[in-house]
């Protein structure tokens, strides 16, 4: 009889993840070319559920690009581009075994469809995978996280047009080959299931260029998988040990009542939520899409070859895992979306606080794929305070984190297969959602507030050196 395990395992990878949209800055240093990211607006004063970037106009793309006047943090984040060197040596004090970044795509390519990548680009990448396990940290890098070229945007129609296949594989492949030796963890597109949320962030279509939105989306998210299994066979070419892997935003919901029809309609949600992985996965389209786009009339165009692209697949599933929620058949008919549950506690942001819910779906996934599963982002938006004497007590984060590993033991004690763990924001950095400084989710204070003013320095958080022992102790102290 096989034996329960009692903890994590011995080669476990603790680490922090982050993107470089949000905290390299340097917008315009080096070759870079603007990105979608560039144009996040920062608008103060506004309600907080109301930040967000989502669907966007080509009027509002012309004006970002241009404007001296409007608020875009992003574009300076947290001047890592600049300060890697003493960043990286305090998430070694931390006690890191692995962090994960992305190569800013409009940094390689800059308008996106060059011929030739920029070598500036590539250099400042040389020189951070290079101090990242110079500091003893494994590199996990991501090619996809909300830094396509803007110009793929305005000249074409961002991941809807099919040509922006062949300059993701090509951006991809010149990344792969200079950093294959030294990069083994890879994640090909960031939480590729936000085409909602994150849609102009995402996929780049401006919402006043096609006829059909909703279909748009669907077209971009089929073009970005088909890119996803022509880099994992181009990869996989160069080295059969290189680890790629497919992400999703791990945000289930509940049903709201126990009525069977609230109940199914729940599996419907959540089933186009597992979508994308069942296809980056298993290397077919499940049928119950094929139901989904009939009902909804959504069209879905496949190109000669896509089908054998796509059995490509990965070798391992991440998610990023924040919040539950919970749905019912009236969310389903009119397409409302799931909503904030009451019962659970939440953050100023309405974050709910579910940690049971992340044990529930390391279960799922395991129990639907089968294969190793790296949790790449997980932890919780606060107000810090700076105190007098540059202390920073966040219990809170301490309270949520102590939480979610606890539950993250059990699941590993269920049978599941679970190889990592990424804070998300060791340090702090620019919000993806609202672009605001104020919500922080590092272990490391960075003082900045939401207009870049700040005298830039870092702080650790009283959270940094409980994160130190339990790193230290593999999970055993969470005290």
């Amino acid at each position: 009889m096989m034996n329960i395990p009692k903890g994590f395992p011995s080669d476990f990878l603790w680490g922090g993840a982050v993107a470089a949209n949000q905290l390299e800055g340097a917008y315009n240093v080096d070759g870079k070319g603007l990105n979608v990211a560039d144009i996040n607006e920062y608008i103060d004063g506004i309600p907080l559920e109301k930040k967000s970037n989502t669907e966007l106009t080509t009027d509002y793309i012309k004006e970002a690009i241009k404007s001296e006047e409007r608020i875009f943090p992003k574009r300076w984040g947290i001047d890592f581009y600049h300060t890697y060197k003493e960043d990286l040596k305090l998430l070694r004090e931390l006690g890191l075994k692995t962090f994960r970044t992305s190569i800013n795509w409009a940094r390689i390519f800059p308008n996106g469809d060059e011929a030739q990548p920029n070598e500036a680009g590539l250099k400042f990448y040389d020189n951070l995978i290079d101090e990242i396990i110079a500091n003893g940290m494994e590199p996990m890098i991501t090619l996809s996280h909300y830094e396509m070229p803007l110009h793929l945007t305005t000249a074409y129609k961002g991941w809807y047009s099919r040509e922006v296949i062949d300059f993701f594989v090509r951006f991809s492949k010149v990344v792969i080959d200079r950093y294959h030796r030294k990069v083994k963890y890879w994640i090909i597109i960031n939480q590729i299931n936000l085409i909602a949320y994150e849609s102009f962030n995402h996929l780049g279509i401006a919402e006043d260029v096609v006829d059909d939105l909703a279909s748009a989306k669907y077209q971009g998210v089929h073009n970005e998988m088909v890119a996803c299994g022509l880099v994992t066979k181009y990869a996989k070419s160069l080295d059969q040990n290189l680890q790629i892997g497919m992400m999703l935003c791990g945000g289930p919901a509940y049903p709201a009542t126990c009525r069977p029809e609230d109940v199914f309609a729940t599996v419907r949600r959540n089933q186009m939520e597992y979508f994308f992985s069942d296809v980056l996965l298993r290397g077919y389209y499940p049928g119950y899409a094929f139901r989904y786009f009939h009902d909804n009339n959504i069209t879905v165009e496949f190109g000669e070859g896509d089908e054998e692209a796509l059995k490509n697949t990965a070798d391992f599933m991440s998610f990023s895992y924040y919040y539950t929620r919970i749905f019912d058949e009236e969310s389903l008919k009119n397409k409302t979306g799931a909503y904030r549950n009451s019962e659970l506690p939440a953050n100023p942001w309405g974050w709910t606080i579910d940690p049971i819910g992340l044990r529930t779906l390391l279960n799922l996934f395991y129990d639907r794929y089968q294969c190793p599963i790296f949790i790449t982002e997980n932890g919780i938006g606060y107000h810090d305070t700076l105190e007098e004497d540059n202390s920073i007590h966040d219990s809170y984060r301490i309270d949520y984190f102590q939480a979610h590993i606890e539950q993250m033991k059990e699941a590993i004690k269920d049978g599941v297969d679970l190889r990592g763990y990424y804070a998300w924001g060791p340090i702090d950095i620019i919000s993806c959602s609202s672009s605001e400084m104020s919500k922080r989710y590092g272990f490391i204070y960075v003082d900045q507030d939401d207009f870049g003013i700040g005298s830039k320095k870092r702080f650790c958080k009283d959270s940094f050196y409980w994160m130190q022992k339990v790193i230290a102790s593999n999970g055993e102290n969470l005290d």
